[in-house]
């Protein structure tokens, strides 16, 4: 069995990262090799990740930004293996058997799909990355026991393993080319086509900690990226079971879309504040996106 690593760069200093690999790899005697493709970073960026050329498998550099979903599919056309490990690049590899607790349980279990979890800092940070701090821990950091009983729910894209095969057949929907959904999109077709996510115990580390007015953008980019799956996704039973969409078609179905805005039109500042303080519960935080998904469904 041959291993590749695959990770999607994009503004962030990979060479710790790649180097714990290597360091796991050599001392584990692992048929791993890494892959670097990097999605049209900032100069600042490139010039620092530029060193590890010689150093990895390969490192394709992107001229134009071709987004999340399509930079994945994209390490198809570079890897030779059976398996494919996607970590996100603000990763931090904190279990120095990673790879082989990895590499064992394919061996063991013949797995389609594994996601090994993610982990933030125990300890909480200041109010001004509270947001992000606060979303990971209670609805991304779930423990194995916890996954296990909604596996595709419950399934992210930062830490996982594919079969190559199953990848080709069931590759990321490419129409998602700004941030949000295209992991959720992901499992669902896997569910869909009766492809199992296993799920162990093998968490990687969220290395870069977002501001609460970076993270709230990205909530409003997510919306943004839902309001384009409703309106142009064919495949209507996979867009109504994520769970903004729901609450969408309810509110639609219900006529509550009138008085939702006009609550929102007049309590969106206040809830932002709030949001960017990082004092808000992340109710607050699904009232704005929902707010957001009302307003890009009915912007022109």
């Amino acid at each position: 069995m041959k291993l590749s690593i695959c990770i999607p760069v994009y503004n962030f200093d990979v060479n710790d990262l790649v180097k714990d690999l290597q360091n796991q790899i050599i001392s584990n005697k692992l048929d791993a090799e890494i892959i670097l493709i990097d999605d049209a970073s900032k100069t600042e960026f490139i010039n620092k990740n530029k060193n590890l050329e010689k150093a990895v498998k390969q490192f394709i550099f992107l001229d134009k930004n071709i987004g999340r979903s399509k930079i994945r599919n994209l390490f198809l056309n570079y890897s030779q293996s059976d398996y494919l490990l996607f970590l996100d690049c603000d990763g931090k590899i904190i279990n120095q058997n990673f790879l082989k607790h990895y590499t064992d349980f394919i061996n063991t279990k013949n797995p389609d799909v594994v996601f090994g979890g993610r982990k933030v800092s125990d300890v909480k940070p200041s109010a001004e990355y509270g947001l992000r701090w606060k979303f990971a821990v209670e609805r991304e950091n779930l423990p194995l026991k916890q996954r296990l009983k909604s596996p595709y729910l419950d399934f992210q894209t930062n830490n996982f393993i594919v079969r190559k095969s199953v990848l080709e057949k069931n590759p990321f929907n490419e129409t998602i080319t700004q941030y949000g959904y295209e992991d959720l999109i992901f499992a669902k077709d896997l569910f869909k086509n009766n492809i199992f996510i296993d799920h162990i115990d093998n968490p990687i580390f969220n290395n870069d900690v977002e501001t609460n007015e970076v993270f709230l953008a990205k909530a409003d980019q997510s919306a943004k990226s839902l309001s384009q799956l409703i309106k142009t996704d064919k495949d209507v039973e996979r867009i109504s079971k994520i769970k903004l969409a729901k609450a969408y078609s309810i509110l639609k179905k219900t006529g509550g879309i009138f008085i939702y805005r006009l609550i929102y039109k007049f309590s969106k500042e206040y809830i932002k504040k709030k949001l960017l303080r990082g004092d808000a519960s992340l109710k607050a935080l699904d009232f704005y996106k929902l707010g957001q998904l009302i307003y890009y469904m009915n912007k022109n």
